[in-house]
């Protein structure tokens, strides 16, 4: 089936262009990934098109109200009781900002002395997105610092932080492999001249990083089988590690899944979708640039990384465990039920929905991680 690409685009050019330099006309489907949502000014998450919300191209769980960020709140409360020193609030790829607003605004409001000794990082690689976050934070201005990544690790090591994100593994490049006959197989991205479009192109397995996740996973060889590797994500979980200091801790929530049901009979065309305008597909050769590409978290995998990293694992919930435990029920109010616009009634529509709702509380999970006792 030929895929809907404007030979016009800028992006398809510069993937072209990289196609055309290398020796099998072929790259890997991680670069190819990379290039269409990383590029600078052509990558999906470094243009201004909105991505979020009914504008954009899909939800996350902070459009659902100010729910989850009410109870990242509690439980950067809770962290903060053990610590009477300054406490670090760090966020890696905050999008448009507003999980960390909802987090801000509740920890101003409910416990002034922590907002006080509070200072917030925000680790964003996207231009466009530090200006959505500039905008969010305004109110916060007097905490809120912006970093590089590169900037965040040398000012390490972080001491009595806590590290967050919301969705942000499942957005790195990953590789994309095969289990044929023959062995192991890597899926490429080349151009077919004559149907003037991009194709898939199977390969051997590129460099020895991908081999070595083959094997210590132990992935099951069954013919015909697509897995992703996502070798990025654990680049950065371990490099996060190693720049924090005693009393820190890392969470991060995705989407996912431990290695056992990732690697399952039933996925055998593996995990990755796309998004475009709240329509998903498993097209990734379509619209390069155009639409969010994504794939199912490996928390086995980082866990393990965490550990050789020097982080213990403290837990790994479903966000609707998570967020149990954070007090969420007791959030809900009573309403008049013939209103259903009042305040009251749609914080109890965005409670039920993060509670009840199969994609975000039970796909979600939550992998808190610590380093060190508190100092």
């Amino acid at each position: 089936m030929r895929t809907e690409q404007a030979s016009d685009s800028p992006l398809l050019q510069v993937i072209r262009e990289r196609i055309e330099r290398q020796q099998d006309r072929a790259i890997s489907f991680r670069d190819y990934m990379d290039l269409c949502l990383y590029h600078p000014g052509l990558g999906y998450y470094m243009n201004s098109n909105r991505k979020i919300g009914r504008t954009g191209d899909f939800y996350t769980s902070a459009s659902v109200g100010s729910v989850l960020g009410d109870m990242l709140a509690a439980y950067l409360r809770s962290f903060a009781e053990t610590r009477t020193c300054d406490i670090c609030l760090t966020e890696w790829g905050g999008g448009d900002g507003a999980l960390a607003r909802q987090m801000l605004d509740a920890i101003r409001r409910g416990s002034p002395e922590l907002y006080g000794r509070l200072r917030f990082i925000s680790v964003e690689k996207s231009p466009i997105h530090r200006g959505l976050q500039a905008e969010a934070l305004a109110p916060h201005t007097g905490l809120v610092s912006y970093y590089t990544a590169e900037e965040w690790h040398a000012a390490g090591p972080w001491h009595n932080t806590l590290v967050f994100s919301n969705e942000l593994p499942d957005a790195f490049p990953v590789h994309r492999i095969v289990s044929r006959e023959a062995g192991w197989r890597e899926i490429r991205v080349g151009w077919d001249h004559e149907r003037k479009c991009l194709t898939e192109v199977e390969g051997p397995i590129s460099g020895g990083g991908l081999e070595d996740f083959i094997r210590k996973e132990a992935i099951p060889p069954r013919t015909g089988q697509r897995f992703e590797v996502n070798l990025d994500a654990l680049r950065w979980l371990r490099a996060v590690a190693g720049s924090l200091g005693s009393g820190s801790m890392l969470l991060t929530i995705d989407y996912g899944h431990e290695r056992e049901e990732l690697y399952a009979p039933h996925r055998m065309n593996g995990t990755l979708l796309c998004y475009r305008k709240h329509q998903a597909s498993d097209t990734p050769l379509q619209f390069p640039g155009e639409q969010d590409m994504t794939a199912h978290v490996n928390f086995s995998a980082l866990m393990d990384a965490g550990k050789e990293a020097g982080l213990e694992s403290c837990g790994l919930l479903t966000q609707k465990q998570f967020l149990l435990e954070q007090g969420l029920l007791d959030e809900l109010s009573d309403h008049d039920a013939r209103d259903p616009l009042s305040p009251q009634a749609r914080r109890n529509r965005a409670i039920r929905q993060l509670l009840l709702s199969d994609r975000m509380s039970e796909l979600f999970k939550v992998l808190i991680q610590k380093k060190g006792e508190p100092r």
